[in-house]
């Protein structure tokens, strides 16, 4: 048995230096170690033995044993580094070809005309402002002289959620919040760029759209300094060369109310397809704050006087872009918005 026992352990040894896997390896052990292998059937047959015959037998099983476990161990340490360098040669990486150029993201045309417009203002004083896009009827109307029986809101196709609250129609319902937080502070000089909401959906019409609100409220306050702020506005967004015009229109929040005109970009004002012969081109309605609307915000209209502009930001962007149809915005074409 003596002699069966360093048999096996040789057998063992010399099939560990032929095994070029550790998946062999493992079947290896369970071969001789495992619960029937050929090593431990062997260790079953030593109850047998005489007891003078057991220590004997015992010290050979230990070494056999422990040589056995150190030469696993020795030998998987050999395959599982062979087992690396093969397959690093495998997926070796070739340093000094090109490599592959990730596609940047960058600043969606609607974002990069809300910062212009932004940045505009804020050089001429002016303070960004913020209201809630879900918005009660109260500022959404009726603070902007709108009651609810006023013939105007029909123009405005809303999407209520109650009969009192609804998505904001525009951002000028951020005029009245403003006012009520600064009141009597002055002078009240905000921009309030937002996102608003009506039922419309063609090529120049969207039900979300962003509008770009403005409101300045103090003592003095004229027509000829909205127009100034408008021209220098117009100036810098479309180009030096700019002239605005106004002319008369009719908004529930502002009176005397006008339409904001800018000479043609593509024509200089001679007239093109562009603006349809004229030589100008609609960009945005103003005029001087209601009188109500002043109170509404907790101010004396009978003391101080104010303007208000809103534009649509689509609308300044397919202007300045030459884009025709509104819906290209918001369609995610990477082939359109790479462009910008």
């Amino acid at each position: 048995m003596k002699d069966e026992i360093r048999r096996v352990g040789e057998e063992a040894l010399r099939e560990l230096k032929e095994l070029d896997g550790l998946e062999a390896l493992q079947e290896l052990k369970v071969k001789v170690l495992g619960k029937k292998g050929t090593f431990t059937a062997l260790l079953r047959q030593m109850g047998g033995l005489s007891p003078e015959e057991r220590p004997i037998m015992g010290q050979i099983v230990n070494e056999v044993r422990s040589r056995l476990e150190q030469a696993w161990e020795e030998r998987g340490v050999e395959l599982d580094r062979m087992a690396l360098e093969k397959r690093l040669a495998t997926e070796r990486i070739d340093i000094t070809l090109p490599g592959l150029r990730v596609p940047r993201g960058h600043i969606h045309p609607l974002t990069q005309i809300v910062e212009e417009i932004e940045d505009i203002f804020l050089g001429m004083g002016f303070q960004i402002a913020e209201g809630p896009e879900i918005e009660t009827d109260y500022y959404n109307f009726e603070a902007l002289n709108l009651p609810k029986d006023h013939p105007a809101r029909e123009m405005q196709d809303s999407f209520y959620i109650t009969e009192e609250i609804l998505l904001r129609t525009h951002t000028s319902p951020v005029q009245i919040r403003t006012m009520e937080k600064l009141c009597p502070a002055l002078p009240v000089k905000i921009i309030a760029p937002g996102t608003v909401y009506r039922n419309d959906d063609d090529a120049t019409h969207s039900p979300m759209f962003h509008q770009v609100e403005g409101l300045v409220v103090d003592r003095g306050i004229r027509l000829s300094d909205l127009k100034g702020i408008l021209l220098n506005f117009s100036r810098q967004m479309f180009g030096e060369s700019r002239e605005i015009r106004l002319r008369p229109s009719f908004f529930p929040f502002t009176e005397p109310s006008a339409e904001v005109d800018i000479s043609c970009m593509l024509c200089g004002g001679a007239g093109c397809r562009l603006c349809k012969g004229t030589g100008w081109i609609e960009v945005l309605g103003s005029g001087m704050v209601h009188p109500k609307v002043i109170e509404m915000g907790g101010y004396n209209p009978k003391e101080l006087t104010g303007f208000a502009f809103g534009m649509g930001v689509e609308r300044i962007a397919m202007l300045k872009y030459g884009i025709e149809d509104m819906r290209l915005l918001f369609d995610n074409d990477l082939r359109f918005l790479q462009q910008f």
